[in-house]
C-alpha cells in the first residue's frame, strides 16, 4: 500500500484529497502545515507527497525545495494558480508535477499513479548494465558476483542509480544517507565513494565510467551515452 503525505492548510482539502484517495488503497497521512510535514518525513517514509502552494508560515515551493535537500519523495504540488511562470517555477524546485484546484479526482489519480510508476523499482530490484541491488535483502551483485558492501554503501550506490545523470553534493548525501544535522564531515563522504569504487572495480564492474566526480561539487551517476570528458 502506498503512503501519500498529503499537506495543506485547509482541513477540508485534506478531507477531500482523504476521500478520493482512500478507496483507491492509499493510506493517506494529512498535515496542515509545511513544517509539520518536515517533522513527519524525519521520523517516517512515504511515497509521495502531495504539497499544496499557498500556505502561511512556509509555502509550497518553499517546502519543496527544502524538502529536496534531504529527501527524492516524488512531489506533486497543488495550487489554485496555473500559471504558466508558477508551474515552471515549481518544477525548477524539484516538483515531479502539478495539478491546478479545482482539479477532476480521476486526473488527480492519474498523475499520482504516473509519478509513482517512474519512481517504482519492480520486486524492489535495481539493475544496470549487470549490476544489481536488492532493496529488500539490502545484496549487490554483478552477473552473479555477490558484492560485499556496507549499509551506507549500498544506500549511496542506490540513491545515485536512482537519480542517474544528478549531480549530487556532499552535503546532500549526507544528511540523505547519514540523517538529518549528521555530525559526518565532507571526507566521509570521499571514503565511501572510493571503497565502493574499489569493490565494484574488483568484481570487475567498469565503475569508473559511471560513478563520476564532479569537482568542487559531489558525485553522480552518469549514463555511458552521456559521459563528457568534463566528468
Amino acid at each position: 500500500m502506498a503512503k501519500i503525505l498529503l499537506v495543506d492548510d485547509e482541513s477540508r482539502m485534506l478531507d477531500l484529497l482523504s476521500l478520493y484517495l482512500t478507496p483507491r488503497g492509499y493510506l493517506c497521512i494529512k498535515r496542515t502545515s509545511a513544517r509539520d510535514a518536515i517533522q513527519y518525513l524525519l521520523k517516517e517514509r512515504a511515497d509521495l507527497l502531495l504539497l499544496d502552494v499557498m500556505m502561511p508560515e512556509m509555502n509550497g515551493w518553499e517546502a519543496c525545495e527544502e524538502i529536496r535537500k534531504k529527501w527524492d519523495i516524488p512531489i506533486i504540488m497543488l495550487t489554485a494558480r496555473s500559471e504558466k511562470v508558477d508551474i515552471i517555477k515549481g518544477l525548477n524546485m524539484g516538483a515531479d508535477d502539478y495539478i491546478s484546484k479545482p482539479f477532476d479526482e480521476e486526473e488527480l489519480i492519474a498523475r499520482i499513479e504516473a509519478v509513482l510508476r517512474r519512481n517504482r523499482i519492480p520486486n524492489g530490484l535495481l539493475s544496470f548494465n549487470g549490476l544489481s541491488l536488492n532493496e529488500e535483502s539490502f545484496q549487490v551483485t554483478y552477473k552473479q558476483q555477490q558484492v560485499s558492501v556496507t549499509p551506507k554503501e549500498f544506500s549511496l550506490l542506490a540513491l545515485l542509480l536512482k537519480n542517474r545523470n544528478k549531480v549530487f553534493t556532499r552535503e546532500h548525501l549526507l544528511t540523505t544517507i547519514w540523517g538529518y544535522a549528521a555530525m559526518t564531515e565532507d571526507r566521509t563522504i570521499d571514503s565511501h565513494v572510493r571503497n565502493l569504487r574499489d569493490k565494484l572495480r574488483k568484481a570487475g564492474f567498469a565503475v569508473d565510467e559511471y560513478l563520476t566526480t564532479v569537482w568542487g561539487v559531489g558525485y553522480k551517476w552518469m549514463d555511458k551515452e552521456s559521459k563528457t570528458t568534463n566528468s
